[in-house]
């Protein structure tokens, strides 16, 4: 059973009606609208998701935005829509699934990125918000493995994503593939409960020749 949320209910739909095509399984797929940055709203999600199921084992907190620009050109507006979204929505994100994933033993799972440990120019909201949400990953994980709940980070380098409404198209062969990322995370979720790679950096096996 799955459960999609997005700012956009279409997105949620159309992401859910392609797992409904490849689920052998014919599990039950939940597509809801939700905004990351809105604590009651997340709260709302994962009480709908245990009246419909009963618990919740898996949370991936996959919402991302990229504003960059100098530092002297960065808006407090952009500034804060980063952090919102990226950290903040996280913070949002365990606190309204605690209880229910130590109820399960269950896994959370963020994805953050090889920017979050490495810094470049026109990049400091973007850094700041993956570095932070790197180290609290790191720190929720420690205060939840005796609790039973599993928390990892995932920190992709360069994937071919219509991220920041970038267009996909041949010339992102060399990237990382979405379907790399969820083998991944499915793989996370399969390896046995006593292991847990808690941090794991993925990049791009080569570049392209400059």
């Amino acid at each position: 059973m799955w459960r999609f949320t997005s700012r956009s209910l279409n997105r949620a739909e159309e992401a859910a009606e392609k797992i409904r095509k490849m689920d052998k399984s014919k599990g039950k797929i939940l597509a809801l609208e939700m905004d990351v940055k809105d604590f009651n709203a997340q709260k709302e999600v994962v009480a709908h998701v245990l009246k419909e199921w009963g618990k919740l084992d898996y949370f991936v907190a996959n919402a991302g935005v990229g504003h960059f620009a100098p530092i002297q050109d960065l808006s407090p507006e952009q500034w804060q829509d980063t952090i919102d979204t990226n950290l903040t929505g996280v913070f949002y994100g365990i606190k309204a699934s605690v209880e229910a994933l130590k109820a399960s033993k269950g896994f959370f799972l963020t994805i953050s990125s090889l920017a979050g440990t490495n810094f470049f120019a026109g990049g400091s909201a973007y850094n700041a918000s993956k570095f932070g949400l790197t180290g609290f990953t790191q720190a929720v994980m420690l205060d939840l493995r005796q609790d039973g709940i599993r928390v990892s980070t995932i920190m992709p380098g360069s994937v071919a994503t219509g991220f920041n409404d970038h267009k996909v198209d041949e010339k992102d062969a060399w990237k990382i593939q979405k379907e790399d990322i969820g083998e991944l995370v499915v793989g996370l979720f399969k390896l046995d409960a006593r292991t847990l790679p808690s941090k794991i950096e993925v990049r791009p096996s080569k570049t392209p020749k400059k």
